[in-house]
């Protein structure tokens, strides 16, 4: 190994090992897998973000018995040095590299896929979708996946729907000690790390526009007002806008939001949230990030066709210019007149996951339980027989995750007493 190469190797296990420190709960399922080898002669295939918290999921799997293959789940999520450090080690394999293209990227899902996989690990499931669509060779001989976020299961749930989903999927994002934490209190904190490390801006004093009110949104709007901002909430969803209100965040439609917003971030998992007729109603020096997992929820094609100057302006922020006056003009095809009036706007790491591209992602408390339900289902998966279809984490995984990560943080709760167990279960005591 030259001394470039171990250089970079050296980093990415500094990285993983202080990840590993901070993760107790996959490192006693590590423990427990390295005995049992619950996963011996498996081949799981895997599509995530590939940085310090994956890894040590890899590691555990790896240490179960089996052999790994993984890329990346998102063209700017992937650390070369963690991804180098894995490729280095026994019985994993990883073919993940920062900032690839399109094509780079899908090729690397096939490389990933020429394991001929016993099962499967996804984010955002274009792994499954390549199967289903490309490498269909490979679909029976696979037990099962496992779908670690909530587009995914969009994905895999409209699949399902049209009776397209030719195996059985675990939908790790929907245990509750994944959404809850992960989504809520993971995201919350690494999308503001990825803003305010990209931007070096104060949050305080400012409107911070959220679009969706997921779960996601929870976390990112609660950490917004934490810094000092005016939290605005657009939704389609009543319930959910409600909530946001008795939350204490002003709801409205993006159309009137685009106005006032100084911090747009998107969370929704859809397309065309902010558009193009949202860029001309926002003021000069707006800044757009996307929290959501694919970069579609910002409508950056819209974006350029109405730009007159595009420029990298700081790493990770695109400085769109738009002439209004001539946009209008071209829009209603009229000759208006009047002052030259640009706006101007900073678009974070192309509109893709701001925690990942443009940050470390969540804090490694938090991916311990993420990645211990994903450790914990692909066990579940090698074990049972599941048919076609997605179905939940079994509840006894998701709890006895929580149980381990209280007893991590040393916290100890209440049990049942005797007397209580009958009255709960009883239906003939009343007043």
């Amino acid at each position: 190994m030259d001394a470039s190469k171990k250089e970079l190797a050296d980093s990415g296990n500094l990285k993983i090992e202080w990840a590993k420190n901070h993760m107790p709960v996959l490192e006693q399922i590590r423990k427990e897998f390295e005995a049992e080898k619950p996963l011996k002669g498996r081949r799981i295939a895997m599509a995530l973000h590939v940085e310090a918290k994956t890894a040590v999921l890899v590691e555990t799997l790896a240490a179960g018995g089996a052999n790994v293959a993984i890329t990346g789940c998102n063209p700017l999520s992937t650390q070369d040095d963690v991804a180098y450090a894995l490729d280095c080690k026994e019985n994993i394999s990883c073919c993940a590299k920062y900032d690839c293209t399109n094509a780079e990227y899908y090729e690397a899902i096939d490389k990933v896929l020429d394991m001929e996989p016993d099962i499967t690990i996804d984010d955002g499931a274009d792994l499954i979708f390549k199967l289903h669509k490309e490498r269909r060779d490979l679909l029976p001989k696979i037990i099962g996946g496992c779908e670690e976020t909530t587009t995914g299961i969009h994905r895999l749930m409209a699949m399902q729907k049209e009776g397209a989903l030719e195996m059985a999927v675990l939908a790790v994002n929907d245990a509750q000690t994944k959404f809850m934490f992960d989504n809520r209190y993971g995201t919350g904190q690494s999308a503001w790390d990825g803003i305010m490390r990209t931007t070096n801006l104060l949050v305080a004093g400012k409107t911070v526009v959220i679009g969706g009110y997921g779960w996601c949104g929870r976390g990112i709007a609660m950490r917004a007002a934490g810094l000092g901002a005016e939290v605005v909430v657009t939704e389609i969803n009543p319930v959910r806008a409600l909530e946001a209100r008795m939350d204490g965040y002003r709801v409205m439609p993006m159309a009137n939001a685009a106005a006032i917003g100084d911090i747009f971030v998107t969370t929704t998992g859809n397309c065309d949230v902010i558009s193009t007729e949202h860029f001309l109603k926002m003021k000069s020096g707006a800044i757009l990030a996307n929290a959501g997992h694919f970069n579609v929820e910002i409508d950056l094609e819209g974006l350029k066709k109405m730009s007159t100057d595009i420029k990298t302006v700081r790493k990770n922020i695109k400085e769109y210019t738009i002439n209004k006056n001539q946009t209008e003009s071209r829009e209603q095809n009229s000759n208006k007149s009047g002052n030259k009036h640009e706006i101007k706007i900073n678009v974070l790491a192309d509109g893709r996951l701001v925690n990942l591209a443009a940050g470390d992602g969540h804090p490694a408390e938090v991916m311990d339980m993420s990645f211990a339900n994903q450790a914990l289902s692909v066990k579940y998966i090698a074990q049972n027989k599941l048919s076609h279809g997605v179905h939940k984490v079994p509840a006894e995984i998701d709890e006895w995750v929580a149980s381990l990560k209280l007893k991590s943080m040393s916290i100890e709760i209440d049990r049942l007493t005797d007397k209580q167990r009958c009255y709960t279960d009883d239906w003939e005591a009343g007043t």
